[in-house]
């Protein structure tokens, strides 16, 4: 039995079957199947129960998923302990936000790619909030509030944002000088979120209403240049339209809490290097990008 064979096993409990297991690892449905029959074969014992649904541990699987899935950490950090330096090999999967990571973090890949020709990166853009563990991804970048959860978060920059709105909307419905006229102003979400802002060293939060809603800060965007309200968004989505004069930052006495981009991964001792390597290459952009990513004032 060799590393790719406990690898598979582990990726088929964890997602739940073999179809779900073979697009985590980018292998066909036939090559999973064959591991695992193999594995049993060894032991002579089933440890998966196929189902209409998939695929569930039996007692005996239950049991060799957590030997397995400690044997290939154990395996891995041997590896970089004997190999810390060098190309990176094997599959990297990460999840990026779909809203700013095809224009600022796709480089980034691109660029570790060119410097590592045996890794393969496999990523996946999405603004809905990806389960790291089940979907089987290394790592994710998120920001700019980092939620509690048990995943290990690195952060790698800062992430600055202010309210805008277009001068059509400030001409038609004025511009709010306090967070109580706020309330009254049509405001541009995500969902049902909490508006967070600096009143000195004191930190105020308030519940914006509206009526349009979308789940990405680009079409949020758009729809402030439309003038159908009040946005408030980081630098890096509105620093082209609020230079060239089609949003014009609000509220500048409020100013928004700064937050930060994160690279997080899932509860482990040990990080793996390619994880190691890109949250390294992602604080330098950040440090050689600062005008892109906003600046206090």
């Amino acid at each position: 039995m060799d590393l790719e064979d406990l690898q598979t096993f582990v990726a088929v409990a964890d997602a739940g079957g073999v179809s779900a297991a073979a697009r985590r690892l980018g292998i066909s449905k036939s090559i999973v199947s064959r591991r695992l029959l193999g594995i049993e074969a060894e032991f002579g014992v089933q440890l998966l129960a196929r189902t209409t649904r998939g695929a569930a541990l039996t007692e005996a699987g239950i049991t060799f998923r957590e030997h397995a899935a400690r044997a290939s950490a154990e395996i891995d950090a041997a590896r970089e302990s004997i190999l810390p330096t060098g190309d990176l090999r094997g599959r990297l999967r990460v999840a990026m936000p779909l809203t700013f990571g095809p224009t600022h973090f796709a480089p980034v890949l691109a660029e570790m790619a060119r410097q590592h020709p045996q890794l393969h990166i496999h990523t996946s853009y999405s603004d809905r909030f990806v389960d790291l563990i089940a979907e089987g991804f290394d790592c994710a970048i998120r920001g700019a509030y980092l939620q509690d959860s048990n995943l290990i978060a690195k952060r790698v920059g800062p992430i600055h944002g202010k309210l805008v709105a277009s001068p059509a909307y400030i001409e038609a419905h004025g511009s709010p000088e306090t967070l109580e006229e706020l309330v009254a102003h049509q405001a541009l979400m995500q969902g049902t979120e909490a508006w967070q802002f600096m009143d000195g060293d004191r930190i105020v939060t308030i519940q914006p209403q509206g009526r349009f809603k979308a789940d990405s800060a680009t079409a949020l965007a758009a729809a402030a240049v439309a003038g159908l309200g009040i946005a408030w968004l980081p630098d890096c989505i509105t620093y082209e339209h609020v230079a060239s004069g089609a949003l014009v930052p609000i509220m500048t006495r409020y100013p928004v809490p700064p937050g930060a981009v994160y690279v997080v991964r899932p509860p482990g001792q040990h990080p793996v290097r390619k994880v190691r390597v890109l949250t390294e290459m992602l604080t330098e952009y950040f440090a050689k990008n600062p005008d892109v990513w906003g600046h206090e004032g």
